[in-house]
């Protein structure tokens, strides 16, 4: 596959910052509990889903404090329609746990820190730093990691090998650009059936495959 270049990047960053300049999470949250919750939920399973399924979590657990105390199979109860729920309610209570006993029952909005919690990896501490302090870091999920490859900004099989890609062409503004990449490649560089006709980027399309993460 043919990668872009610096010009054709140059141009690529410069229409997504346009585009999706005010772009945030489809996620709803109020507080960065719930959005740590909500990022942690979005794993494998859709935003849409994910707004229908916390509404009720947080009524019954609006704290790390009262999610700590969380009887598991109550819990289950509340998410069993997101994908891999048996573990996510798991990792839900010990991050809860992680953050009263350490952290004083504020979630820590350091990557190091994150990362520390059962459950969140590099991704999701990337993806609440961008969407709560607007950190210029990168994250790569299915969309991300489609959207780089199919306009040749990464010809990498790995996403944290893409990150790095996409942090090298890109540099700055990579919050913007992450957010806009998501919402790219969810409404418009689809997996299946992109809408090409309605794509402002199609001049720098290298491929129409559906790529995915190895």
């Amino acid at each position: 596959m043919k990668l872009s270049t610096k010009h054709e990047i140059s141009c690529i960053k410069n229409i997504l910052i346009e585009k999706y300049k005010n772009a945030k999470t489809e996620l709803k949250y109020k507080n960065a509990y719930e959005l740590l919750v909500c990022v942690m939920l979005s794993a494998q399973c859709t935003d849409k889903r994910v707004n229908i399924i916390t509404p009720a979590l947080f009524e019954a657990y609006p704290d790390t404090k009262s999610l700590s105390c969380a009887n598991l199979e109550s819990l289950k109860i509340l998410i069993q329609s997101c994908s891999f729920f048996n573990n996510k309610a798991a990792n839900l209570i010990k991050m809860a746990k992680s953050v009263e006993e350490n952290f004083c029952g504020k979630i820590p909005l350091d990557e190091e820190k994150l990362v520390t919690l059962a459950g969140v990896g590099q991704k999701t501490a990337h993806v609440v730093m961008i969407e709560y302090k607007g950190a210029n870091l990168m994250a790569v999920d299915t969309h991300v990691f489609r959207i780089s490859h199919r306009l040749g900004l990464s010809s990498s099989k790995t996403v944290e090998k893409t990150e790095l890609d996409l942090i090298k062409a890109f540099n700055d503004n990579l919050d913007i650009l992450h957010q806009g990449m998501v919402l790219f490649g969810r409404y418009i560089c689809t997996a299946k059936n992109p809408k090409c006709t309605e794509c402002f980027l199609s001049e720098f399309c290298k491929s129409k495959d559906g790529f995915k993460p190895s």
